[in-house]
């Protein structure tokens, strides 16, 4: 029995003693292989991490949905807005887009769009603080602008010649007579970017240091607000854990966004964390109160007024059919279908080289209609 009991704690032991061996040697493996991926991923001329960020692999479709207004005669006389969802894709080759008929419904340059006359609005609004208040009266009133407009779905993304607009150059040279909510970004970038390359510290691999020579914004009303952190959101650190905030500089959204570890999963057997927009970055509260314009005047939670750095235009911009937003902006419009799957903007990230294994940025651009004085 006591010759059993030895034999029992000997081979007890000997199991433990390898366990140990074990995972310490894990240990040991797990750390060479986090300083081999911390020194090797450089942004740096000639390496793997330098080619592929500056050509990513995958390619990156962007699919554009547009809200048709069936009854724009009814909303002059009150009532709520009805709108029809349609979209078009076309594949970003950066940094030009090409269109994907065969995955696109209908084609851009045919299929008609009605919708708000954004270059009448955002001229209103103009005429609230601007010297030439007099003269754009007379143009809106003189050439009859209407509230709504039909135009292609390709001539709302790339632009048309405007009326409205090609008159008030003549008085107003730095305003395009041209209109379009993508005009002038196809070929082109949204601006020079000075990037550190991690060599110092992998925790700081593509972080943004300056945008087009600025090291912070000035539109909004206070320091945090006008800090340029994180990323483009093209790439990120290796060596990712789930309780970090993952920062991302969207210059479309004219500030610094983050976001937040939701849960596990992988990619084609690969592992990956997913990271999605949390709804308290969009919240009507006292952390984003400079966000608001004016300072502290928000509409509520769910959308950011971009409008100070759009040259005036009116743009409110929120996530999809309004997800995550106040209820009365969902309810405010008939069309508006929320939901997570569709609407929610996501990274899943490998967390041990950083790389996006996939993702969805979605985006919605809203228009303020409001009443202004001298104006039906």
């Amino acid at each position: 029995m006591a010759k059993c009991c030895f034999y029992a704690v000997g081979t007890l032991s000997l199991l433990l003693l390898v366990c140990s061996v074990t995972l310490l040697v894990a240990r040991v493996f797990q750390k060479a292989v986090d300083q081999g991926i911390e020194q090797n991923i450089v942004l740096k001329n000639g390496t793997e991490a330098f080619d592929s960020w500056e050509n990513p692999p995958p390619p990156v479709y962007m699919q554009f949905y547009f809200f048709n207004v069936t009854n724009p005669d009814e909303i002059l006389q009150g009532e709520d807005p009805r709108v029809e969802e349609t979209w078009t894709k076309y594949l970003q080759l950066t940094p030009d887009y090409v269109f994907q008929r065969d995955l696109s419904v209908g084609d851009p340059e045919v299929d008609l769009i009605r919708t708000l006359n954004i270059p009448a609005i955002t001229a209103m609004e103009w005429t609230t603080n601007n010297v030439l208040k007099e003269i754009l009266e007379g143009l809106l009133k003189t050439y009859q602008q209407k509230l709504f407009v039909i135009h292609t779905a390709h001539d709302l993304l790339w632009g048309y010649k405007d009326e409205l607009f090609s008159l008030i150059s003549i008085f107003k040279p730095d305003i395009s007579p041209y209109f379009g909510l993508f005009y002038g970004r196809n070929g082109t970038d949204d601006g020079d970017y000075l990037f550190l390359t991690g060599e110092d510290n992998y925790l700081n691999f593509t972080k943004i240091v300056e945008w087009n020579g600025k090291r912070s914004l000035s539109w909004w009303a206070a320091e945090k607000c006008n800090m340029i952190n994180g990323t483009d959101g093209n790439s990120f650190h290796p060596l990712i854990s789930k309780d970090e905030t993952l920062y991302i500089f969207a210059s479309d959204f004219c500030r610094s966004v983050y976001l937040k570890f939701s849960d596990m999963g992988n990619v084609e057997g690969i592992p990956s964390l997913r990271f999605t927009v949390p709804p308290e970055m969009f919240a009507n509260n006292s952390d984003n109160s400079c966000f608001c314009n004016p300072s502290g005047n928000c509409l509520g939670s769910g959308v950011l007024n971009i409008s100070v750095c759009k040259n005036g235009a009116p743009i409110f911009l929120s996530s999809p059919h309004f997800y995550q937003a106040d209820k009365k902006f969902i309810s405010a419009i008939r069309g508006m279908n929320p939901n997570k799957e569709d609407h929610e903007t996501f990274l899943d990230i490998n967390p041990l080289t950083g790389i996006i294994l996939r993702g969805s940025k979605r985006l919605q651009v809203n228009i303020y209609v409001r009443h202004i004085d001298g104006f039906e």
